[in-house]
């Protein structure tokens, strides 16, 4: 029984199991020599009773290695220790894409396609070396932080028992996404993974499998026989092309090559790419609301073969394209579970809030025609009015300051009308007092006296006459005044 701790090959220590499936266990572990964390898959005990399947194993291994590819996950050995066979692997930070499939039921066709081009890319250098993954399937493909996506685990490929559907009481090449003609005993090919990956294509969009029946046996015939339930209505038609062409029931229907298909699929993402986010479906597992495309039937999902999976429960890979009229639904939990087959889930209006975890969903609102005006648009214009209101304030304030300054000091006024302006002769002016009138004399005589200046009034007449209606004499010569 291996049990966390446990030491394989002398440097491979092994803290927990992260994975189980049809070909056996996945670990967390470091080696002890280059001290670094990788993925430890224990295969089962069963799959070394057959006659040269180690052997064939270990060259797969050797083959594996060679293929440098991103969107591969790396094999670093192989070996055997007690009884146990094992293969060590990159150790892949991310989650798998089951996982986040149980969590959200479904991804914008943009997110998918573009997922299924990376995953496309990543078959095609495997094909390339001659190898054929047989087993692919959201459980094993590993989606980083980053959005970049790794196929692993190859575990059975190039086995003679893949023509069986089960071995130790488990699937070998999993039911669900198992091509027709591997479902009917015959030999695997490139186009089997394009199959496979197809109808991983199908999931994402749909939010189920094409597929489900009582048990193993009965959901890989029905690949053989059945044609599978539509896709939702609001799936485009770019990324429905795509997935019909690659579940075509005759190999010589689907893409002739990995490469092809990921070429289609990254110019669908491309046209596709501005979608609006999903709406997460609660992790406890709660119905979410769908388009109902086909009647539904129920069956137990197969189980999943391991995946070296690092940081879980990572971000939701993409958004989702909104469709009116919800119904009623159930979405797939995470690999491993029973799975329904109910409709799918849907999508939302990028407006649309996602509802708290076991609310009812409202059905979508529309946008208003004339959307009101931004916030930073209503600000400058109250700045504005403000301004223009203060400036007012201002010079009305100083209008004021002005008229009274004006009021309580007559000489900025001017001479008021009917005043006499009095100019001495040493030319300065004086402005008689308020008390004076107008038909006021002065003598001359008692000025003298007072040794006072005598005033002259002047009209606007040339010469020293006295003014129209005056008593006042011109200054006489040699008189001085003061």
């Amino acid at each position: 029984m291996i049990a966390p701790g446990a030491m394989l090959g002398g440097r491979y220590r092994l803290e927990e199991r992260i994975a189980s499936g049809g070909m056996g266990d996945v670990w967390k572990g470091t080696d002890e020599v280059l001290g670094r964390t990788v993925a430890v898959k224990i295969l089962l005990p069963a799959l070394l009773d057959e006659h040269g399947f180690a052997e064939r194993f270990r060259g797969e291994a050797r083959t594996m290695a060679t293929v440098n590819h991103p969107g591969v996950v790396d094999i670093y050995d192989y070996g055997s220790d007690t009884q146990v066979a094992f293969l060590v692997m990159e150790y892949v930070e991310g989650d798998a894409l089951s996982r986040t499939l149980g969590k959200v039921g479904r991804l914008t066709p943009a997110r998918t396609m573009a997922l299924v081009a990376q995953a496309a890319d990543a078959l095609h250098a495997a094909h390339q070396k001659g190898i054929v993954h047989r087993d692919v399937k959201p459980g094993n493909l590993l989606v980083r932080p980053n959005g970049t996506l790794v196929l692993t685990d190859f575990g059975i490929a190039r086995s003679d028992m893949v023509g069986s559907l089960t071995v130790a009481g488990s699937v070998l090449g999993t039911a669900a996404y198992i091509s027709p003609e591997q479902a009917s005993g015959e030999t695997a090919t490139p186009a089997s993974d394009v199959y496979a990956l197809g109808v991983v294509a199908y999931q994402c969009l749909s939010g189920r499998r094409p597929f489900e029946g009582d048990n193993p046996l009965d959901i890989a015939m029905r690949h053989v026989r059945d044609t599978p339930r539509p896709l939702p209505a609001d799936i485009p038609p770019a990324a429905r092309a795509i997935v019909e062409r690659a579940m075509s029931k005759a190999p010589a229907g689907r893409f002739p090559s990995a490469a092809a298909m990921a070429v289609a699929a990254r110019q669908a993402a491309a046209s596709l790419a501005n979608t609006p986010r999903p709406a997460n479906r609660p992790s406890s597992g709660a119905p979410i609301t769908g388009r109902v495309s086909a009647p539904p039937s129920t069956g137990p999902a197969s189980p999943t073969s391991p995946a070296a999976v690092g940081v879980p429960q990572q971000g939701v890979p993409g958004p989702l394209p909104g469709v009116p009229g919800p119904q009623q639904g159930m979405a797939p939990p995470i690999s491993g579970q029973p799975v329904s087959s109910g409709p799918a889930a849907p999508y939302r209006a990028a407006a649309t809030v996602p509802p708290p975890i076991g609310a009812p969903q409202q059905v979508p609102h529309y946008a208003p025609m004339y959307p009101p005006p931004a916030g930073g648009s209503t600000s400058r214009q109250v700045l504005i009015v403000l301004a223009i209101v203060l400036g007012l304030l201002v010079l009305l304030c100083a209008g004021v300051i002005a008229w009274l300054a004006g009021r309580n000091n007559p000489t900025a006024l001017g001479t008021p009308p009917g005043v006499t302006r009095v100019v001495t002769a040493a030319g300065t002016d004086i402005l008689p007092a308020a008390s004076y009138r107008r038909d006021e004399r002065i003598d001359p005589d008692r000025a003298i006296e007072n040794d006072r200046p005598v005033p002259h009034v002047f009209n606007d007449q040339a010469g020293g006459e006295p003014a129209p209606g005056t008593n006042e004499l011109p200054m006489t010569e040699g008189r001085q005044t003061r």
